[in-house]
């Protein structure tokens, strides 16, 4: 019986406002995005060591740093903003990969632009 495995934390549907764009009203006011994001943390335990927080990669600790990185300044271009927030997710603790997928909600009136970028091991 295999007592390890390859351990991805998922956050999918993150919505939040964004300073993003080049267009007049995206320098003006910020943008609604949505961020998916996928973490692979190796070859893991099955089970924890214990059932501490201290001893996983605390989700709540990524969905802040996604949410920081993403509004910290304004940012002109979508693969700008997806390359920093891709390279902050790889220096966690026990990160070897990472894919990120950023949509622009209302960029158009009948369509959003999403781009996705994988970095590190998979």
């Amino acid at each position: 019986m295999s007592t390890t495995g390859t351990r991805i934390l998922t956050l999918t549907g993150l919505e939040f406002d964004a300073n993003l764009g080049i267009l007049d009203h995206e320098k003006t006011a910020p943008q609604p995005i949505r961020v998916d994001a996928e973490l692979n943390l190796g070859i893991q335990p099955l089970l924890p060591r214990d059932d501490d927080i201290l001893h996983v990669l605390d989700y709540r600790k990524v969905r802040k740093i996604i949410i920081e990185e993403c509004t910290a300044e304004h940012v002109n271009l979508l693969e700008s903003l997806i390359g920093k927030l891709a390279h902050r997710l790889l220096q966690l603790p026990g990160v070897l990969g990472v894919r990120v997928k950023i949509a622009k909600l209302e960029i158009f009136d009948d369509c959003e632009v999403a781009l996705r970028a994988e970095a590190g091991q998979w």
